[in-house]
């Protein structure tokens, strides 16, 4: 080999020996013997000054702050930041109650009647698809209301003859057995209430003005939605279009997977909260009929009204189909349609909404109940059945974005 291929070392600094490297400036190397399973003392209290360290925080006036206490501080002010905003979005949605009702009832309309108009665009224009599926439906709705209130009409007379009759066959019944309720408990009554209307007759005229007006707001926001979903189911799509361009970009891919979580749950929500109301209205008409109960046609769509109203709405109107049992056809009706409220809720709980709201909304009955009640409590009726549907898209939108998507 040439001397010149020979690898050459680096030169040796002066003083440095084969032991030299970390730490030989210090002196010799020391032996040290390690038992396993040992630790120095040295080492344990470096450990535990430094656990303390992590844990607390020292204020300028020298008190420690435990590191837990300053987590929960931060959390609570960012709670405190977060109640107040979704305080203020509730007294603005307060304000602005006929809008958002319109807008609600809006997307009601447009989850319902878009894939009719889906399937009519494909054989006509789109404008005239979506006319014919609003108008259509709409006429239908109103001419069901025309028929149930051409029925009221015609058995008014008899329907009063038939009530008179039945508050005195229910008076017979609290006397007997096993009430054994006095006569002039009755007679007391019926005196007492006499009273209360004489006494507050102003009171109930007033309110039967402002329930006048209501009903304007109610036909107003109503004559909002019809416009507003007309729009929706024609255009709805560059609606979103529209409104994810003005958002920056890295924001549009989050906004466009939350949206369409968010629609696809309400739209899954308003189609199988239809389907259930639908079947309690046709099982319960079917039993009011059955047992030749009066009004049975409006008591049956008010049960398809109340049915919006989970857990609570349905026994509700069945309650008022009871009295009017009571009243109509004596004690024993009034007990069975009283069983009804008992059947439909079974198989409104454990058959149609496993079967037709699963691949929907995935909510436990707690949260729907306190959701419901919470809804009543804020905003009464409107608050009771926007509530479910609001909550559901909420918790859609967070496993979407979370990585957990609803099916």
């Amino acid at each position: 080999m040439p001397v010149s291929d020979v690898p050459r070392r680096p030169p040796r600094r002066p003083g440095a020996g084969p032991g030299a490297g970390r730490g030989a400036s210090r002196g010799p190397r020391r032996m040290r013997y390690v038992v396993l399973g040992s630790r120095p003392a040295r080492g344990v209290g470096t450990v535990a000054r430094a656990r303390r360290a992590a844990t607390e925080e020292r204020c300028p006036d020298g008190v420690a702050v435990h590191h837990g206490l300053k987590v929960g501080a931060a959390y609570a002010w960012r709670l405190l930041v977060c109640g107040a905003a979704v305080y203020a979005g509730f007294v603005i949605l307060g304000r602005l109650q006929l809008v958002a009702v319109a807008l609600f009832l809006a997307l009601v309309v447009t989850s319902v009647l878009r894939p009719l108009a889906d399937l009519l665009a494909r054989r006509l224009p789109r404008a005239l698809a979506v006319v014919i599926s609003v108008v259509g439906s709409l006429m239908a709705v109103l001419g069901l209301l025309a028929l149930i209130g051409e029925l009221v009409a015609s058995e008014w007379n008899k329907l009063g003859r038939e009530f008179s009759g039945g508050i005195g066959r229910i008076e017979r019944w609290l006397q007997g057995p096993p009430f054994h309720v006095s006569p002039t408990v009755m007679s007391d009554l019926q005196g007492k209430l006499n009273t209360f209307v004489s006494e507050h007759r102003s009171t109930l005229i007033s309110s039967a003005v402002s329930g006048a007006g209501r009903l304007v707001e109610v036909l107003t926001a109503g004559v909002l939605a019809l416009f507003c979903s007309l729009f929706f189911i024609h255009s709805g799509d560059r609606f979103w279009t529209w409104f994810q361009e003005w958002l920056p970009h890295p924001a549009r891919d989050p906004w466009s997977r939350a949206g369409r979580a968010a629609w696809r749950t309400f739209a899954g929500y308003t189609r199988g909260i239809f389907i259930v109301a639908a079947t309690n209205a046709v099982l319960v008409g079917v039993a009011l009929f059955v047992l030749r109960v009066p009004l049975a046609l409006p008591l049956t769509l008010l049960e398809f009204f109340a049915a919006f109203i989970p857990l609570v709405g349905s026994p509700i109107a069945l309650g008022v189909a009871t009295v009017v049992a009571l009243a109509s056809r004596g004690p024993v009706i009034a007990i069975v349609v009283l069983a009804l409220i008992v059947i439909v809720g079974q198989i409104e709980g454990h058959v149609l909404h496993p079967l037709v709201m699963s691949w929907a909304v995935r909510l436990h009955p707690v949260v729907v109940a306190l959701s419901v009640i919470a809804g009543g409590v804020l905003a009464g009726v409107v608050g009771a059945v926007v509530a479910v549907p609001m909550v559901s898209v909420a918790w859609a939108v967070h496993g979407e974005l979370r990585g957990r998507p609803v099916p």
